[in-house]
């Protein structure tokens, strides 16, 4: 097996992700995890599959991801991961889906209506 790839989505974020067997560096945007994710709390998510699965630095992830915010770049990175995988190995399955990593989160931004200040605020009303 040499390498496999997957994708991953949270609100605009996209990611691509290339995993084979290394030594467990985790290259992001040709940049290293800690000098891309600079809060511990974004790095777990990062890792959070290897975590669950005892796979750690067992496997070299490289990743291009495009758009959103730091929070949404991680949690699609995460979900891409999560993916490979299970493509590497379906026994994986099992401890990743009930931790919800393999689920889409189809939740997006609500576009701004014309008549209105944003999604939902309206202009002021005035009775008189």
């Amino acid at each position: 097996m040499s390498q496999t790839h997957a994708i991953g989505r949270r609100k605009t974020s996209v990611a691509r992700v290339y995993i084979k067997p290394g030594t467990g560096t985790v290259i992001i945007n040709h940049r290293d995890l800690k000098n891309y994710f600079g809060t511990a709390a974004l790095q777990y998510k990062v890792l959070q599959p290897f975590a669950l699965t005892n796979l750690v630095d067992q496997y070299d992830v490289k990743v291009n991801v495009e758009g959103g915010g730091i929070t949404g770049q991680a949690e699609a990175i995460r979900m891409a991961i999560s993916r490979c995988l299970v493509t590497i190995n379906s026994e994986n399955r099992p401890m990743l889906k009930p931790e919800g990593l393999l689920t889409r989160d189809p939740r997006m931004v609500e576009r701004k209506k014309f008549g209105q200040k944003k999604a939902r605020k309206r202009f002021q009303f005035s009775k008189r």
